[in-house]
């Protein structure tokens, strides 16, 4: 099964809790203003990949004592198919882990989905997509709904748990608001400074203006449907 990816980071610490590997699925016709992912609108844009091949970067991660998987995009639910073998691989590969350690633990890999679509929007189709995940986040960015909220760009949107492990995880998560950094700056897989997070409105004024004194500028990819 083949997809298409914006790039993967790892480790991920700014989309869930602890330290992640993140995937960013590439193409997305949702088009949200304000949007600071453009780059990953377009759909022929990004990298191919095999489902394989991503999953052995989650072997690597959880060998490494990963806390979890970030499916960002782009929309990851407009390569649906491709997401459910992704996500149906994780989750073994996170229990086949777990029982190889002989350790169950407390705090075991959890599996976090973000999505633009509204929860009314999530079409049988699209459901059977997340069922390999443990929550998903759900909802437009709406550039004129800032929040505070972890892991959220905009008030609108949601953290919904799906599994057991879901509920148990993010269950701290729901209405806290962000104590630590929402933006993480870290070298792109095209060799450009990407920058990973939810930042509030106006983070990436003070972060540019910050940069620019070391003669460091950002600049963003757009693309138009």
């Amino acid at each position: 099964m083949e997809l298409r990816l914006d790039g993967t980071h790892y480790p991920l610490e700014t989309l869930g809790p602890g330290k992640r590997l993140g995937i960013w699925f590439q193409g997305c016709t949702l088009a949200c203003a304000g949007c600071m992912s453009r780059h990953t609108w377009d759909p022929d844009a990004g990298t191919a990949a095999t489902v394989p091949e991503v999953l052995g970067l989650w072997r690597r991660a959880l060998a490494d004592g990963a806390d979890g998987l970030t499916v960002s995009g782009g929309e990851p639910l407009q390569q649906s198919r491709a997401l459910a073998h992704l996500l149906a691989g994780a989750a073994r590969l996170r229990d086949g882990a777990r029982r190889h350690e002989g350790s169950a633990g407390s705090r075991p890999a959890d599996l976090l989905v973000y999505t633009g679509y509204d929860p009314e929007e999530l079409t049988p189709g699209r459901r059977r997509a997340l069922d390999g995940a443990d929550a998903v986040i759900t909802g437009r960015f709406r550039v004129a709904e800032p929040t505070r909220l972890a892991w959220r760009g905009s008030a609108n949107q949601r953290i919904v748990p799906l599994t057991p492990l879901g509920a148990t995880r993010y269950a701290p998560y729901l209405t806290r608001e962000s104590p630590g950094p929402r933006l993480q700056p870290a070298p792109g897989p095209d060799g450009a400074l990407r920058l990973y997070g939810v930042p509030l409105r106006g983070e990436l004024a003070a972060l540019e203006s910050r940069l620019g004194k070391d003669g460091v500028a950002l600049t963003e990819r757009s693309w138009r449907p």
